[in-house]
């Protein structure tokens, strides 16, 4: 999301996503200061620390048991070779397949989709909901959409570029707005997808997983894109609503859960 961006970049795109919000909102009646929203600065400001600690360890420490095991040898050379254009789309549609994979496992694992639930307790979408993710949930998706790009030695301009459309894709198709990509809704992610995945509605359960390009979830079978916009958003269960909360919630679910069974167990033992 807005990880790796400063306080001057945050403001400038509140600058721009608050007032294109007011002027074509998809939802009218939602205000500026929605439910929730302070919780959602919260994680804006300080969510991003517990992240870049999180790739950085687990993305470095997977990079060099690869350069262990893989000599690093010719294949970075002609990677860079290549066009910059070229290798950012390159690294475009590799870190988004590994995006929806492992986006698609954290809704299929229940243990993963505790940590994803934080995203899709999401009631009200904004650009400033985009910023909801648990950092365990954040970590292990951009560690599956980064490893290979680092692993296959892009060029640092190419990553670069990714990386500032994926964050602006991010806040667009998070956006209370109703803007709409046309026909190339069917290649590229925009807010009619993206509103979809986290509708609350049952025929919209566990589609559109990709994060910039929606033509993986059609190969893949996932998409789900009626023409008309979901009216409701979020989760079944019960989720906490404050930032610590939340950072709790799936490992104090796991933990219940562990306890039911052995009481359960324990009982039946009698």
């Amino acid at each position: 999301m807005m990880e790796l961006l400063g306080l001057k970049s945050i403001l400038i795109i509140a600058l721009i996503f608050i007032p294109l919000e007011r002027l074509l909102p998809l939802h009218p009646e939602q205000k500026v200061f929605r439910r929730h929203w302070l919780n959602d600065v919260i994680y804006l400001f300080f969510n991003g620390i517990l992240i870049k600690l999180g790739l950085l360890l687990v993305v470095g420490s997977l990079m060099i048991a690869i350069r262990v095991m893989i000599p690093e040898q010719g294949l970075p050379a002609y990677v860079q070779a290549q066009p910059i254009w070229l290798q950012a789309i390159e690294v475009i549609l590799i870190a988004d397949l590994g995006f929806y994979l492992a986006h698609r496992a954290f809704h299929s694992v229940p243990l993963l989709w505790k940590f994803h639930a934080i995203h899709h307790s999401i009631e009200e979408m904004d650009w400033l909901a985009a910023h909801r993710v648990h950092p365990v949930d954040q970590i292990a998706t951009m560690t599956a959409s980064l490893l290979p790009i680092f692993a296959l030695g892009f060029s640092g301009s190419a990553v670069a570029i990714y990386a500032l459309l994926y964050q602006a894709q991010s806040l667009l198709i998070h956006s209370n707005t109703r803007i709409s990509l046309g026909p190339l809704k069917w290649l590229f992610a925009s807010p009619q997808f993206h509103h979809w995945h986290h509708a609350n509605e049952r025929q919209a359960f566990d589609k559109n997983f990709a994060g910039q390009l929606s033509f993986i979830d059609v190969l893949a079978g996932t998409l789900y894109m009626p023409s008309r916009m979901p009216t409701g958003y979020g989760t079944d269960e019960p989720v906490p609503p404050l930032y610590h909360q939340q950072l709790a919630y799936p490992i104090k679910m796991q933990t219940h859960r562990a306890s039911t069974s052995e009481a359960q167990i324990s009982e039946k033992a009698r």
